[in-house]
């Protein structure tokens, strides 16, 4: 199936708000990573999202070229080709786009698609994340009106993010952000709604203690009633038919009793990423440590080219991410909802 047009894509999102499930939403940096991730998804009978950061496009156009932007759309393009030998849907996003970045990455690839849309092509990107928790709350919802106003045009989805998510992810470190600033008020809530379901479809990241990267279970105190007291005051200003899609970032480590109870208040997207990076690199060192002997030339041998050979364990690799997404997607309640079946 090709990858997810707009209409089929918010009906993924509005399905999974009505019936209380959410997509696992997998950050990708090569191709064997996203194969990863299209097989899991149909694996499981579950549509899902797909993300690039802008790392993770950096990474994938090489050390040679370095440039987020091309590497992106050709991790995007290899996933448009690819997912057509899929029976799931697949929506493609980019992640944590941070004020800096806006002009050398998101605005370049929503440009991208407009290109793609004047040609009669689908779009690149389904959606793309402003992370504009850094700013001062009205410089945020400012630029995020104005970043929708032109997503709207080109039918594209626009993630924001309002508090902050503590921790570290893609060289961009939180660790000592004020525990104050981790959790979103109701007001901040409703403000959000207010400025941005006039223009077009968003998502937002409301914060309820997240934490990016590895911590052990207990570690970090989320709250998330938090989300339940600002989407009633949304619904309570504008109507209860009207509620905000959640994203739920830093989940690596969460206890699966506030995983599902964050469903319950309208999370329809959770980010996997640490955890899938675990998944990959443990059978890869697994291998190494294993066949010591055979993929090294040590004391004049020659080792053996089958053990070597970057496919023996990379498909190790792609094979053990797969299973990790597969778990994720039994978490957050996603396994044979397809809108395809």
């Amino acid at each position: 199936m090709p990858v997810a047009n707009y209409e089929q894509y918010c009906g993924m999102l509005d399905n999974a708000l009505k019936e209380g499930y959410a997509y696992p939403a997998i950050n990708v940096s090569s191709m064997t990573t996203a194969n990863a991730a299209l097989k899991a998804f149909s694996d499981m009978g579950s549509d899902g999202i797909i993300q690039v950061s802008t790392g993770g496009g950096k990474f994938a156009s090489g050390q040679g070229v370095n440039d987020m932007v091309l590497g992106a759309i050709s991790l995007a393009q290899h996933i448009h080709l690819m997912a057509e030998r899929y029976n799931v849907l697949i929506a493609l996003h980019t992640d944590h786009c941070h004020p800096q970045f806006v002009d050398s990455f998101m605005l370049p690839l929503i440009a991208e698609t407009e290109k793609r849309r004047a040609n009669g092509l689908p779009n690149l990107f389904n959606s793309h994340m402003f992370d504009g928790s850094e700013l001062p709350l009205e410089q945020n919802i400012a630029q995020s009106k104005k970043l929708l106003e032109r997503c709207a045009k080109s039918e594209i989805i626009l993630e924001m993010e309002t508090g902050i998510v503590g921790g570290e992810e893609d060289g961009v470190n939180n660790e000592d952000v004020p525990a104050d600033k981790l959790f979103t008020s109701a007001e901040e809530m409703v403000s959000v709604y207010k400025e941005l379901s006039p223009i077009g479809k968003f998502m937002y990241a409301a914060t309820f203690g997240n934490v990016h990267g590895v911590y052990k279970p207990g570690n970090v105190k989320l709250k998330p009633e938090i989300l339940k007291q600002g989407q009633d005051a949304v619904m309570a200003a504008f109507g209860n038919e009207n509620k905000h899609w959640l994203v739920f970032h830093g989940g690596s480590g969460s206890e699966l009793s506030e995983i599902h109870e964050t469903l319950n208040y309208g999370v329809i997207k959770m980010n996997v990423d640490t955890d899938t990076q675990y998944a990959y690199s443990r059978p890869v060192v697994d291998h190494m440590m294993k066949n010591y002997d055979q993929v090294l030339k040590v004391e004049g041998e020659v080792g053996s080219k089958k053990f070597y050979d970057p496919r023996s364990w990379m498909k190790k690799g792609e094979d053990s991410m797969g299973e990790r997404i597969g778990k994720a997607i039994k978490d957050l309640k996603s396994e044979g909802r397809s809108l395809l079946k």
